[in-house]
């Protein structure tokens, strides 16, 4: 966005973009750090640049794989029909409904509509806002206020239905509302279009001879995609990222990572996530593996054995519900004495190798379908003991680091057993710099990072950037850790106050204690996560609370138990469950009669442990 170039003044600065990054790939190729080991990749400048030339390179191969009817094996879309489509798209999206250089955002479930929309939108018609499905009618009205939607793309008919009410309520800029589910436009709303009819009429226009998409000036530095942090508009921050960090993401992360053309990725953590959205979406449209997308979760087990997908992406919890799995299934088969062994040597696994009975073997691998080669863990932090029992199991089992602000993987852990550090998050990307700051007497600090795939900033929002970006271009994490003299990232403590949940999902305390000090019961409250606390017997989310006695005894009467008590307050903070999202809900309360250790200024303090305490 921004001016206009002569075709000449174009192509020359397009030439100079692609210049600079086959430079970086060149200081790659020969760079004496032997975890940097797939060297030969090729140049793209923008993710329309990408899919362009994978179009070239893959052609008729699939891109994506999706099942569009229970009793229907899953369909193929080839790299070649996804540009066709994705150009159709992007075409009556400029022609026909004026949105070049608007704010587009995209909605639902993981799909080939999801994934065509994403491309079609970064690829020359404007910025792309992905928004996250589980986010209630009032948050998204909220994100379209602060992202300055002009327009949505919904994958699934509640989202449309919820966009037609944000629309109406008439304080937005949301000027069409364009569903996938539907096959005609509605004929009493013209603003309310069907994606389909959409792609056709582009089709139509390009046959015709429209260019307005097929030339749109793309540089790849300016905004590509707004990406929001969980949480209210109050708390949540838009993430800008240039067409040059995704891009350079994606190419950094393959020269440690082995993906390519034959692979099939299984997408299943939600596509609006920066971590799902580059390393498996954008990843597979550069390397040229198919991306099957799994119909969700409760369909996992079913479509990963009609898919049998060669990489998986995961966080924590789907891969510690597999490990579970296979523990219980060694244990059922009479092989407690091996699993021992192997696991009471965990710690030389990268020199035993687990030998079981072939059906054993067998068994494990079907689990994941027969084919899967490389397990990936992210979006949260995981024991690296389980990583290494997959790769005493024979797969290549990795997590890596990362931010959506940094696009987001900074670190990621080779996946040659020889380099492998899984009790790290990861070795440090090619031109990513890391300092440690503010360390303790262990070394430990802030952890920080500046590099080619840091934000641009947060959308609208100068103080919060400032906050977070300094002047010479470092990304402070808030995450505390260490960085090894092998350049391995290691985190021993989350930011100060944002829980991560097993499923990576960010929560801020801040929300949820808004909610509940908001009801007349509860006095003082601190909300925190029980997941990182290995002295708490619970998982999730878990709040400590003080009740108000004058508003108690006004509804229990003065002789109440402590029971009574616990089962209101329960029953309050399950009517502000019921209005969050599942990531949101508050999974345990512990009612405190005692003062809350505090500041001088009256804050709780978060990370005294007795303020989790009853």
């Amino acid at each position: 966005m921004g001016r206009s170039y002569t075709e000449a003044e174009y192509r020359n600065l397009k030439r100079r973009e692609r210049e600079v990054i086959q430079h970086m790939l060149d200081e790659v190729r020969d760079s004496k750090d032997k975890r940097y080991m797939y060297r030969d990749k090729h140049a793209v400048t923008d993710i329309k640049d990408m899919l362009n030339q994978s179009a070239q390179l893959y052609g008729d191969a699939p891109l994506f794989m999706q099942k569009y009817k229970s009793n229907e094996p899953f369909r193929e879309i080839s790299f070649k029909q996804a540009l066709a489509d994705v150009n159709a798209l992007g075409t009556a999206m400029i022609k026909l409904l004026g949105l070049r250089d608007k704010h587009i955002g995209v909605i639902g479930r993981n799909s080939v509509e999801w994934a065509e929309s994403y491309l079609a939108i970064t690829g020359g018609v404007g910025v792309v806002v992905p928004l996250d499905r589980e986010l209630n009618e009032d948050e998204l009205h909220q994100l379209t206020i602060k992202g300055e939607l002009s327009a949505v793309i919904t994958v699934n008919k509640k989202y449309y239905e919820k966009f037609i009410s944000i629309k109406n309520a008439g304080d937005t800029q949301l000027r069409y509302i364009i569903n996938a589910d539907m096959d005609e436009d509605d004929p009493d709303d013209p603003s309310h279009l069907s994606w389909t009819k959409l792609r056709r009429e582009g089709r139509r226009l390009l046959a015709a001879g429209e260019r307005c998409y097929l030339d749109a000036q793309i540089i790849n530095t300016d905004l590509a995609a707004i990406l929001f942090t969980s949480g209210t508009s109050g708390v949540s921050k838009g993430v800008m990222l240039s067409n040059r960090n995704l891009v350079l993401d994606v190419i950094l992360c393959q020269t440690m990572l082995d993906a390519g053309q034959g692979d099939i990725l299984f997408s299943v953590l939600p596509m609006h996530h920066a971590y799902e959205c580059t390393a498996t979406f954008l990843d597979g449209v550069y390397d040229g593996a198919a991306i099957a997308f799994c119909r969700g979760l409760k369909y996992i087990r079913k479509d990963i054995m009609e898919i049998r997908p060669t990489v998986m992406l995961a966080v924590p919890v789907i891969i510690e519900n597999f490990y579970n799995k296979i523990i219980r299934g060694l244990r059922e088969q009479g092989e407690d004495k091996i699993l021992l062994k192997f696991l009471l040597k965990q710690s030389e696994s990268k020199r035993i190798k687990l030998r079981l009975p072939r059906a054993a073997r067998e068994q494990i691998k079907q689990i994941f379908g027969g084919r899967l080669r490389t397990i990936i863990s992210g979006g949260a932090a995981i024991d690296g003991d389980i990583l290494d029992f997959f790769c005493g199991l024979g797969f290549r089992a990795v997590q890596g680091y990362g931010l959506t602000e940094c696009s987001p993987i900074v670190a990621l852990n080779p996946d040659k057993r020889k380099y492998m550090k899984n009790t790290s998050a990861g070795h440090l990307l090619p031109f990513t710099e890391c300092k440690i700051i503010n360390k303790d007497d262990n070394g430990i600090g802030e952890i920080c990072f500046r590099g080619p795939t840091i934000m641009l900033g947060y959308y609208k929002d100068e103080e919060r950037t400032a906050e977070v970006l300094d002047s010479e271009g470092w990304f402070h994490t808030g995450d505390l850790g260490y960085l090894d003299r092998d350049k391995y990232v290691f985190i021993t403590g989350r930011q100060k106050n944002i829980i991560i949940t097993g499923n990576g999902k960010n929560v801020f305390p801040e929300e949820l204690e808004g909610y509940l000090l908001s009801n007349k019961y509860i006095e003082e409250c601190m909300v925190w996560g029980a997941d990182t606390d290995p002295t708490t017997p619970w998982n999730g989310i878990c709040a400590t609370i003080r009740v108000s006695e004058e508003e108690v005894d006004k509804a229990l009467g003065e002789d109440h138990s402590d029971d009574q008590v616990y089962e209101l307050i329960e029953k309050e903070v399950d009517k502000i469950n019921n209005k969050q999202p599942r990531f949101k809900n508050i999974a345990h309360i512990i009612i405190r009669k005692r003062p809350f250790d505090m500041t001088t200024t009256k804050k709780i303090r978060r990370f005294i442990e007795d303020n989790k305490r009853a």
